[in-house]
């Protein structure tokens, strides 16, 4: 089968385009997929190059986000069948391991997978639309609905708004009438936060988001006043972490469930006990949020962005247009 192997860690160079790689078969409980579409993640960049405390047993298939069509199915599996369209949580919550990590991926014409992972796609969702879920909007759902609980008239201020998550943090922000502040880094980008429900967005390359936030809002304030915004959602860390405490009204929210660009940033802690802020962590996602995920998009409530569908042979374009962060929304391989 075609299959995208990584056998070493370094830069793009190191994932090898097979042609000939061994076809899974499946076991006890097993399902195998013909792949027909798989999106990529920072993770899989981080993956890639190799990550500090975390062995990955190589070689092996990048790719967390998979859907596709089952094909074979394995003793003792009930319910599936072949032709089955589904998509499959990257996480084995029984056994343990992540798709695409420390189990193959879906970066390949065939995947096998737990059939416990595997949730049922409905009619009108399209394989590429599946694919864009698991890992970005997955995670978006739980931080925005379940842990963040955002509430109509809220400010929502969404950093990195035009990645996977952020395009999907500002349709659900929307979604609940929030009034939403997309942060970017490009016109391009800015335009597209603005078709998809932004209120507002702000370029960072070439204005200062707090003093935007100051600007319309007023300063935030310790003891009284409403100056600031209600919510920041910052899952890139780095310089942007102490940064936005300053746009943050007192007892506001801060949403976090990632640190892409930077895990151990310079925090300024008297401003989290001075302001009373509500510091926020969310980590994943639940195969119910997959489930509820595509539901809203067979009703036409939410719409995943897509930046690119791109055969599995131009996996290395896609996969440095979203290391240098050129990519809006997901970036989907078909096969």
């Amino acid at each position: 089968m075609r299959a995208v192997v990584l056998k070493e860690h370094g830069g793009n160079d190191k994932l090898e385009y097979d042609a000939d790689y061994p076809t899974p078969k499946a076991g006890e409980g097993d399902v195998v997929l013909r792949v027909r579409a798989s999106s990529l993640n920072y993770h899989d960049v981080f993956t890639r190059r190799g990550m500090p405390g975390i062995k990955i047993p190589l070689p092996v298939i990048i790719g967390l986000d998979v859907a596709g069509e089952i094909v074979e199915v394995g003793p003792g599996v009930e319910g599936w069948k072949p032709g089955d369209r589904v998509l499959v949580d990257p996480i084995n919550r029984v056994e343990g391991g992540l798709m695409g990590e420390t189990i193959n991926g879906g970066l390949a014409e065939f995947c096998k997978a737990r059939a416990h992972q595997l949730i049922r796609i409905p009619s009108g969702v399209t394989f590429e639309q599946a694919a864009a879920l698991p890992v970005a909007y997955g995670t978006a759902l739980r931080m925005m609905n379940t842990i963040g609980k955002i509430q109509p008239g809220e400010k929502v201020l969404i950093l990195g708004a035009s990645g996977g998550v952020g395009t999907c943090c500002v349709q659900l922000a929307k979604l609940v009438g929030a009034e939403v502040i997309a942060v970017t880094s490009s016109d391009d980008k800015a335009e597209k936060l603005r078709e998809i429900g932004a209120d507002h967005v702000v370029n960072a390359a070439k204005e200062d988001y707090v003093q935007w936030v100051v600007d319309r809002y007023g300063k935030p304030r310790t003891w009284g006043g409403s100056g600031g915004v209600d919510v920041i959602v910052n899952y890139t860390g780095g310089e942007t972490w102490a940064q936005c405490f300053r746009a943050l009204r007192h007892q506001g929210r801060l949403l976090t469930c990632g640190a892409t660009a930077g895990y151990d940033p310079k925090t300024d802690i008297r401003y989290i006990w001075s302001f009373e802020f509500n510091v926020i962590g969310s980590n994943g996602w639940t195969v119910e949020d997959h489930a509820e995920l595509l539901d809203m998009i067979a009703a036409g409530r939410l719409k995943p962005v897509i930046h690119s569908v791109r055969p599995l042979a131009e996996l290395a374009i896609s996969l440095r247009e979203l290391t240098e962060r050129k990519v809006i929304g997901k970036a989907v391989l078909t096969l």
